[in-house]
């Protein structure tokens, strides 16, 4: 064991778009599972963690795409754990494929009571930790903020449901960034490829949640959504990365 995780998974036919790329969703699905699995290796089970009475709230997710992975194409995911900033945790991600980088992350983490729902402090983690703080995706990722001059204009609605829940009844981190994305166009979509996405969490949506869509127009590359309830409480704020696509990729 060192202070670094890797995983690797093959991208199937259901993990793609209809560019035959990984969808956004799947990859930082994948992400989770080899933080999940770094955690095991150190006994942090699923089951352990919830008899200690804890749990993992991601805060901010910031990802950077050189490309998307391919159908068939064989992925290494590599986490290391960069230890807390004060009451958060930061986890970093590489991607390789064919031996080369194509995607880095950084994440940010609370450890929570799930009773209470409260934050708690990193020494009440009850398990070794390996940190590395040598190594580096990136800088800590600042929450999402949308700029006050950016325009938001209903996309469309969403209702959490079975296909999106976890073991909590909540929507899955990962899904997320299938609200978003589902907010292109036909023609964005086909034009334009992620090349980055950042998202932060504010509010839980459970089972049954109805969240309103909001979209901004691209501008300079850059596309905010923003979920939010009836009563204006925000579910999540993000924003999607976006180029033009290179006609040459096959």
């Amino acid at each position: 064991m060192g202070n670094k995780w890797t995983e690797t998974y093959l991208i199937h036919s259901n993990d793609i778009d209809y560019k035959s790329e990984a969808r956004l969703s799947v990859l930082l699905s994948l992400a989770q599972r080899t933080a999940d699995a770094d955690l095991e290796q150190l006994g942090a089970t699923r089951d352990q963690m919830i008899e200690a009475g804890m749990g993992w709230m991601l805060i901010t997710m910031d990802l950077r795409i050189g490309r998307m992975p391919k159908a068939l194409e064989e992925i290494a995911i590599e986490t290391w754990n960069k230890g807390p900033k004060g009451a958060l945790w930061q986890r970093d991600f590489r991607i390789y494929a064919g031996g080369e980088i194509i995607a880095e992350a950084c994440s940010i983490w609370a450890l929570v009571d799930i009773q209470k729902r409260r934050m708690l402090r990193p020494s009440k983690f009850p398990f070794d930790v390996y940190i590395n703080e040598e190594d580096s995706a990136g800088e800590t990722p600042d929450k999402v903020a949308i700029p006050e001059d950016i325009a938001l204009r209903d996309a469309y609605r969403a209702v959490v449901r079975y296909s999106g829940i976890d073991a909590n009844l909540h929507l899955n981190n990962a899904r997320y960034a299938d609200l978003c994305m589902d907010t292109l166009t036909k023609d964005e979509l086909a034009g334009l490829t992620c090349a980055g996405f950042r998202i932060t969490y504010h509010h839980e949506a459970r089972l049954g949640d109805e969240i309103q869509v909001k979209r901004s127009e691209v501008a300079d590359g850059r596309l905010y959504v923003s979920g939010q309830a009836a009563d204006g409480t925000h579910y999540f704020d993000a924003y999607l990365l976006l180029k033009e696509t290179d006609r040459s990729d096959g």
